[in-house]
């Protein structure tokens, strides 16, 4: 005896085809038993799929449970091939060795699976040596199965395959078994479809990354050009005066190049540990400042918004490369660099033990190129910047507000 058993997703109503002189569908104990045990197997089987179960996990638990759920020795996951045209048993329980992950079925309307991929409708077959309308796999002849049942396992726009449960017992599935293992194949359903939306979306990020890495190597790369062709630039003009102009600007630049290879070198690019990024700029900055020692203190977990990390850095190198310019005419340069945070702030202190500023320094006044560009950077991160005068020496403490935490 066989049906066919047709599922409509949109309604969730079955449509069975039974010969005459099926036995009866009221649920005896035993029966009653089977259905409470198939409604946890469904519980369980959704709560681990929310959980985010590895999907080869999830597949391999689809089984067991649904194999489980209907007193069945066998179960498996076919997934379609299409290039071959075949069913790869994907994960499986009761198989034999090298069936899972190894064994293909064909997917033509002459076996099981295929009538259901091919039909598209969820299949029934109590008797597979008597069935007529398909032929049964070696894989089913070698293990004695005698009956077999068949839902369509959907992925994302297309089928992923099939779910199959088989047994070599004399007992028969009915429709309420077919509604089963729908249910059990939607639920795998949608973790395939979540699996593929993470796999596309992953990938588009990578690509996103890639995309943006390229980008920023150009840019440093145009940045290095840049500072190169005006340092030589200095070679071919007389003009003292000139000469010194141009070596500040190709330092400027080749200092905004190394901040934006500091950063955009990372894998993370969003939010920047500020005391790490600064150490690793100071570093850069003692190789372009042979003649100067610098020391550093930053605290860890300080993180900034990239967009502050930059500017923030390019103030630092303004002060530090002043300090070693102007501040040490007998040389023996040496900077400190702190950075902490004492409250709702990031605090980054500059400080020498040179000979001072001269008497008619104002912060504000903007005479020299320098100190125009801190505080130009200084407002576009719209921190605070304050300067004291030691005995020896000056400090710059730039303060930077930090959003409360959300």
């Amino acid at each position: 005896m066989s049906g066919v058993v047709s599922f409509h997703p949109r309604t969730s109503e079955f449509v069975a085809e039974q010969p005459p002189g099926t036995p009866s569908s009221d649920l005896t104990a035993e029966a009653l038993r089977l259905r409470v045990r198939q409604q946890e197997a469904l519980a369980e089987l959704g709560v681990r799929a929310l959980q985010g179960t590895p999907f080869a996990e999830l597949l391999d638990l689809t089984a067991r449970l649904t194999a489980e759920g209907l007193a069945a020795e066998f179960a498996k996951v076919l997934e379609f091939i299409p290039s071959e045209g075949r069913f790869l048993v994907r994960a499986g329980v009761g198989w034999g060795p090298g069936v899972v992950g190894t064994a293909t079925i064909g997917a033509d309307v002459a076996s099981p699976a295929g009538y259901a991929l091919r039909t598209g409708k969820a299949v029934i077959s109590n008797h597979l040596a008597k069935e007529e309308r398909f032929r049964t796999p070696e894989l089913l002849l070698e293990h004695g199965i005698r009956r077999a049942m068949n839902v369509i396992l959907q992925g994302d726009g297309e089928p992923y395959g099939v779910l199959e449960v088989d047994s070599r017992s004399d007992g028969e599935f009915s429709a309420n078994d077919i509604a089963f293992l729908q249910g059990a194949a939607n639920i795998l359903g949608m973790a395939i479809y979540r699996q593929r939306a993470e796999r596309d979306l992953t990938a588009a990020l990578e690509r996103h990354q890639i995309l943006a890495k390229e980008v920023n190597h150009r840019i440093n790369n145009s940045l290095q050009i840049v500072a190169s062709m005006l340092h030589l630039q200095t070679t071919t003009t007389q003009s003292e005066e000139v000469r010194h102009a141009l070596r500040d600007a190709s330092g400027r630049i080749a200092a905004i190049a190394r901040a934006h290879q500091r950063l955009y070198g990372s894998d993370k690019i969003g939010a920047v540990d500020l005391g790490a990024y600064l150490t690793d700029i100071c570093n850069d900055l003692a190789m372009a400042l042979p003649n100067c020692k610098l020391h550093v203190t930053a605290a860890p977990g300080l993180h900034c918004a990239a967009d502050t990390a930059i500017p923030v850095a390019l103030v630092v190198n303004e002060l530090i490369t002043n300090s070693a310019k102007y501040a040490y005419p007998d040389g023996g340069c040496e900077v400190w660099l702190d950075v902490s945070r004492p409250a709702d702030a990031i605090c980054i202190a500059v400080r020498d033990r040179g000979i001072g500023l001269p008497a008619e320094f104002d912060i504000n006044s903007g005479r020299r190129l320098g100190m125009r560009l801190v505080n130009a950077l200084t407002a576009q991160v719209r921190a605070d910047l304050q300067v004291s005068r030691l005995a020896p020496g000056t400090e710059f403490l730039l303060t930077i507000p930090t959003p409360p935490p959300r």
